[in-house]
């Protein structure tokens, strides 16, 4: 991993088949529906759907414009399967469609002030520490100082959590890395991709963690 551009491995994502699983369960009554404050929508209930159309080409071109880099493979893939996504758990209630995403310091700065304030005077994270992901993570391994440029894509209202890609640490396949920002941690949840921190949203949702 490092901070220069990757290249994408031409790598296909799953996407249809997570996010329809995940569809299913949301909206099965005994599951997990009973966790919301309201019932889903009855046009998402008949379609068994919790996102919408993917985005065209030209809306993720013109995202990447806007932003000046490209979109990390899995999450591009992502958007042109939806373009956006209903709650994935009772935590995070949109994942934004491609024309609400933007970086984290514009749409969200006081979320940067907040967070970076909290890490004044510590140390940076050393390599060895900061790259182990999975259950050997501790979300304290946090780098702040790459939290402005990171990029913001959910929102839920009233709340801090929150899912963000760091384009300062990249896979060889260009992969951004993704972080989950959230009331209760002290720091944040991190992934090697979108991908894989979706799988493993799913996997918390699903109960097999």
């Amino acid at each position: 991993m490092g901070n220069t551009p990757g290249q994408d491995d031409g790598r296909r994502y799953a996407w249809r088949d997570l996010l329809q699983r995940w569809s299913d369960e949301w909206l099965d009554p005994v599951l997990h529906e009973r966790e919301r404050a309201e019932p889903f929508p009855d046009a998402v209930r008949r379609a068994r759907w919790l996102g919408t159309t993917g985005a065209t080409g030209e809306e993720l071109g013109a995202l990447e414009k806007r932003l000046g880099a490209s979109l990390p493979p899995s999450y591009r893939q992502f958007l042109l399967i939806s373009n956006g996504w209903r709650n994935t758990t009772p935590d995070i209630h949109r994942v934004l469609p491609a024309h609400e995403v933007g970086w984290t310091r514009d749409l969200d700065p006081e979320l940067v002030t907040d967070w970076t304030a909290g890490y004044q005077g510590a140390e940076r994270v050393g390599d060895e520490e900061y790259f182990l992901y999975g259950e050997a993570q501790s979300p304290t391994t946090l780098r702040p100082e790459y939290l402005p440029h990171t990029l913001k894509i959910s929102h839920t209202p009233n709340a801090t959590d929150v899912y963000l890609l760091n384009p300062c640490v990249l896979t060889p396949g260009g992969e951004w890395e993704a972080w989950y920002l959230a009331h209760w941690l002290p720091g944040a949840v991190r992934y090697p991709s979108f991908w894989d921190l979706m799988n493993g949203e799913y996997g918390d949702f699903h109960g097999e963690r």
